[in-house]
């Protein structure tokens, strides 16, 4: 098994019983308890666990959010994939609203140059990388900036998206279940969230397949509010099964 392989094992192991042990992992995996370490390590690093003694906890217990810089260095293939197959859903002219986030920011990378668009961001990161692009008009939303998600919330950012009518939506999130919906650590990101798909004729989810397992503290949106759900081919097919029958269409990339 190679690295990547084993600390995605390590990730899904602890994200289904809470913790992980050290021990417990090295006889599991037939790896030393020095390689085990070195994995925790890594996944921390990411933002995806956090060490304690003897082993580690998925962050989703501690209530703990990674940071953007952390998320854009995971599963990179998966969101290039995703953001790639999500341009099958923009209009040829219009307005989007782009989502703060690690694979909606891959989505802006990638927008195509020959359609002329108004992309209204919450998201600093995002409104620089965009603002350059001669076939594009850029909106910034205000507000206060969230460190470590670097989007903008609170009601300098909520007022104007009363006022404005989207075609789609490109949502990002930190947890989906058929069960809760959408859901994010953050009370004022879900306000940010839940104000931006009321905005749209059509929102489209772009979420790799570690975030279906996940449930946080705030809803935004149930999977009927959601047209569309582009994800990777790590979701399991009965879990996209039962994606698509609450509503959106959903599309493995």
């Amino acid at each position: 098994m190679y690295a990547e392989e084993r600390q995605q094992e390590i990730l899904r192991r602890a994200r289904e019983a809470g913790r992980v042990d050290v021990v417990t992992l090295a006889e599991e995996l037939l790896v030393t308890t020095e390689t085990i370490r070195r994995d925790l390590t890594a996944l921390e690093r990411t933002g995806l666990l956090r060490r304690v003694h003897g082993g580690a906890i998925p962050v989703e217990r501690l209530g703990f959010e990674p940071a953007l810089a952390a998320r854009n260095e995971v599963l990179t293939a998966e969101k290039e994939r995703i953001a790639k197959a999500a341009l099958a859903e923009l209009p040829q002219d219009g307005a989007i609203i782009i989502d703060a986030g690690s694979t909606t920011g891959r989505l802006a990378q990638v927008l195509p140059a020959d359609r002329e668009l108004t992309v209204i961001v919450n998201s600093p990161p995002l409104a620089t990388v965009l603002a350059t692009r001669a076939n594009l008009s850029v909106i910034m939303l205000g507000g206060r900036v969230r460190g470590r998600t670097m989007a903008t919330v609170d009601d300098w950012a909520l007022r104007p998206l009363d006022n404005l009518h989207v075609d789609v939506a490109f949502m990002a999130t930190n947890g989906c279940t058929v069960s809760r919906g959408l859901t994010t650590p953050d009370p004022a990101e879900a306000a940010i969230k839940r104000a931006m798909i009321a905005a749209a004729h059509r929102t489209v989810l772009l979420a790799d397949h570690t975030k279906f397992t996940n449930s946080y503290l705030a809803r935004f949106a149930t999977l009927a509010d959601v047209d569309t759900v582009v994800t990777d081919t790590g979701l399991d097919s009965g879990l996209a099964a039962d994606l698509a029958a609450a509503g959106p269409e959903v599309i493995r990339a």
